[in-house]
């Protein structure tokens, strides 16, 4: 399947900002400063909270880490931390940079209207909007791969860096679709893995990657691969793909200029 220009700029501006924090973001629960410190103890471990909001003349000013409660204190001011430029976004913030902000920190504050109101998590990735994202741009790099190796190669010159297993098992794909009639070239039959085999292997469709060696396209593929897996799957993609999450999004910009 080709793009036609339009459909991938299309495609970029998704990727690019179609989801957003305010997509994921959680209310962030807050209490009152003057509130004892055995009572937000109480209260957090009864909600199952590892963080809450501090409040004073109405607004969140603050947070507190349930690690960090002294229950021996008549008011929160002393264990109340002060939110960092570097941990507060707002509700409009792209997903690619939520995530950048993610690697480096459990979790960030959301400002509504000025003043913050909301929390976004890791655990907060793994909802449908970040999915569906991140599938898409997986389809996406599969469908540039294709379109990479089309241009490259004809069908002689790239089997020859595939086992014949591996052919023949695309051409049984093949077969099954013309009887379906579903009219497919051989390429089409693929599967990630074989596409990924083929341009590592091949320096020419290679260097139209950001990447300087088979090895590394090879690494980046299973990556990948595995986290289509889990997210089709419904699998843990933050315990299990955390590293391919913020790689993707890390390289998005290059990714849709190439094929990854």
């Amino acid at each position: 399947m080709r793009f036609s220009q339009s459909s991938l700029n299309g495609l970029k501006n998704i990727f690019r900002s179609g989801f957003s924090a305010h997509d994921i973001t959680e209310s962030l629960v807050s209490c009152d400063s003057s509130e004892s410190g055995a009572w937000i103890a109480d209260f957090m471990t009864a909600h199952q909270l590892e963080v809450i909001g501090v409040r004073e003349h109405g607004h969140v000013v603050g947070y507190v880490e349930a690690n960090a409660v002294d229950k021996e204190t008549v008011d929160c001011h002393s264990f109340t931390r002060s939110f960092g430029s570097d941990q507060v976004i707002q509700t409009s913030t792209p997903l690619v940079e939520v995530i950048a902000k993610l690697k480096n920190q459990p979790r960030l504050f959301v400002s509504v209207f000025g003043h913050v109101g909301g929390i976004v998590t890791r655990t907060d990735l793994q909802k449908p909007p970040v999915r569906m994202w991140l599938f898409g741009m997986i389809t996406m790099i599969e469908m540039r791969m294709t379109n990479m190796i089309n241009a490259g190669l004809d069908v002689e010159s790239w089997t020859q860096y595939l086992s014949d297993a591996r052919v023949e098992k695309a051409e049984i794909l093949q077969r099954e679709r013309d009887r379906r009639n579903q009219k497919v070239k051989l390429v089409d039959c693929l599967q990630f893995s074989d596409k990924c085999q083929i341009i590592a292997r091949n320096e020419a469709l290679r260097s139209q990657t950001r990447f300087d060696s088979r090895r590394m396209v090879e690494d980046a593929g299973k990556k990948i691969e595995r986290l289509r897996n889990d997210l089709a799957h419904s699998q843990d993609i933050i315990e299990n793909d955390w590293d391919a999450v913020v790689e993707l999004s890390a390289n998005l910009e290059n990714m849709l200029q190439n094929a990854f």
